[in-house]
């Protein structure tokens, strides 16, 4: 160090290195938890443009849990204004398609409300990360921004890392028992842990353009997300150009794709005001440039997330293009399954086993998720193809193959046709609901109870399968407590607690829990469901979600996920409800 570091060190349970979606869940479901954590971010306050937007269920329920879903939902797009994708030649042009999108359909609206107590909403990075920020403040997280990670060591007992105050320019060190590496896909905590990564890097070229224009009399009447520009001359992913709502109908990412073997894009100021016109088709319309930037589609993931005492987590393990919008989502979820587990680990309650199987549940997710969203990118080919648009082809020859399509010809049919079965194609992009709800952990962390995997009735990538088979989400049914309010299963367990559920028959679960908390000295609260019970199943729909007896009961985790169960009454002991504690939570 130089004369100007300083010497001061730093103790903290946890260090979190970045100040993105993931970390900054991290810091507020740590400090939920009762967990003291540092979180450092080397530039000087949260995300300074709109960057991801989507927000799927999963994520809002995390949010949920973490007591700050009404201030997300209250700065968000609501669900209803996300419907339409709209396929057209230029805002002012022929539309040419739309899909309903996000579960807004007629015939997908009941599978997103029956999954979950919590809608999507679409809300832009710069605006969803000071939420979570300064509510994780209030909860006690201590944050440090304009701090970077230079170096850091482990050591059996924990991490010592050398951080760089910007602000002044002086070193100094922290120590922690344990590290979050939530520092992006350029991750230092990455690099310097040697994690190899698995997959392509820079498959495509892409630009965002962060700007203001009136667009309300193009969209009130389609309201919608994504609003994508076919013009002839472009046979990239999004065309010549897919506008992203960032606030209705008002603010907009522009995205566009180019060829760095054609050149870097004129990305002056007059170059692209002259381009958005050309894609809303309105040259008089006023248009105002707030950011520019670059980026590559990467399809990557990391072989392991984790080394000795740190873990690393959203798109420092997994990047991938922006299809699905799963990337801050995936991110998010990451660090709703680490979190609980590092505070019972910090608290006592359970062994360091506990958090191995971090890595053996969410690597294979960001796996699918990185696989799922390139196979999205791919899917937009036959689009392109519908509407006749070749590489190579001059621009007159692009609008009069695009004419063909309005023929009244056998071509023409076929076109249709075929432009149709495309659009159609979207759906596993834009209503993949089995990806964004249906995971399924396999690991120490989920005790088995013999029964097989429940078989896949429908498409399991476009519908969330409901089931309570351990290493399952929660299923998700309307509840009524004692005063008549509505609450969700998801509700009545989570919050850092493991919860058992049980029904009419099962208060010999309570006496097996309280025995086994009390020998482990965890907290294991017990809720029963049914008529006359704490929580009134009013609709009889928990009952058709179970899977067990009434008297049987659910150990569920505090990431709401299915870590054991038992149908019956008739395996309610004291003895195997504590072995299946041990296991759980590596206290063997």
């Amino acid at each position: 160090m130089n004369q100007q570091n300083s010497t001061e060190v730093l103790e903290v349970p946890v260090l979190i290195v970045g100040g993105g979606p993931s970390g900054l869940a991290a810091s507020l479901l740590l400090s939920r938890y009762g967990i003291k954590s540092l979180l450092i971010n080397k530039y000087r306050w949260t995300a300074n443009s709109p960057r991801a937007h989507i927000t799927n269920q999963r994520t809002v329920e995390v949010y949920r849990d973490a007591g700050v879903e009404d201030s997300v939902v209250a700065a968000a797009t609501p669900h209803e204004l996300m419907a339409n994708n709209v396929w057209a030649t230029s805002f002012a042009g022929q539309e040419l398609g739309r899909l309903l999108t996000w579960g807004n359909a007629i015939e997908r609206k009941s599978d997103y409300e029956m999954a979950s107590p919590s809608a999507m909403c679409n809300i832009p990075q710069h605006v969803l990360e000071p939420i979570i920020a300064n509510e994780a403040l209030r909860a006690g997280s201590e944050m440090r921004f304009n701090s970077e990670l230079l170096d850091f060591t482990q050591d059996a007992d924990g991490v010592t890392a050398r951080i760089l105050d910007r602000t002044v320019g002086h070193e100094y060190e922290v120590r922690a028992q344990y590290m979050i590496g939530a520092d992006g896909a350029r991750s230092r905590v990455m690099e310097l842990l040697g994690i190899p990564l698995e997959g392509e890097m820079g498959l495509g070229c892409a630009v965002n353009v962060w700007l203001r224009a009136d667009l309300r009399r193009y969209c009130e009447s389609r309201p919608g997300v994504l609003y994508w520009m076919v013009q002839p001359g472009n046979d990239y992913w999004v065309g010549s150009g897919t506008f992203i709502c960032v606030k209705p109908w008002t603010e907009w990412v522009m995205l566009y794709m180019y060829d760095p073997t054609q050149g870097e894009p004129d990305l002056s100021e007059a170059a692209i005001i002259e381009r958005a016109r050309r894609v809303i088709g309105d040259a008089e319309i006023p248009v105002e440039i707030l950011s520019t930037s670059k980026w590559q589609i990467n399809h990557v993931v990391a072989n392991r997330y984790s080394q000795g005492r740190v873990f690393c987590a959203g798109d420092a393990v997994h990047r991938h293009p922006p299809a699905n919008g799963l990337g801050t989502n995936t991110s998010v979820q990451d660090v709703y399954n680490l979190a609980w587990k590092l505070a019972m680990v910090l608290n006592g309650q359970a062994g360091p086993g506990l958090l191995d199987s971090y890595n053996t549940e969410r690597q294979p997710v960001g796996r699918q998720v990185v696989d799922r969203a390139m196979g999205s990118v791919r899917n937009m080919l036959p689009i392109a193809n519908a509407l006749g648009f070749k590489p190579g082809q001059s621009e007159e020859e692009g609008w009069a193959s695009l004419g063909e399509l309005y023929a009244e010809s056998e071509v023409g049919r076929e076109r249709r046709a075929e432009l149709n079965q495309a659009i159609a194609l979207q759906n596993y992009q834009f209503n993949c609901h089995g990806v964004e709800l249906g995971q399924r952990y396999r690991s120490s962390a989920v005790i088995d109870d013999g029964s097989e995997q429940p078989a896949y009735t429908r498409d399991r990538e476009l519908y969330y399968h409901a089931t309570t088979w351990p290493g399952a989400r929660l299923p998700h049914a309307w509840l009524h407590d004692a005063q008549g309010h509505r609450v969700s299963t998801l509700d009545i367990c989570g919050k850092g607690r493991l919860t058992l559920l049980t029904g009419h028959g099962g208060a010999v679960w309570n006496e097996a829990a309280e025995a086994a908390a009390r020998e482990l000295g965890i907290e294991l609260q017990v809720r029963r469901i049914g008529i006359g019970l704490e929580y009134a199943d009013s609709y009889g729909d928990w009952a058709r979600l179970r899977e067990i007896e009434e008297d049987g009961c659910l150990l569920v985790r505090p990431d709401n996920h299915i870590g054991w169960r038992a149908q019956s009454a008739k395996h309610a002991n004291g003895a195997v409800l504590l072995d299946v504690l041990k296991s759980l939570l590596d206290r063997r």
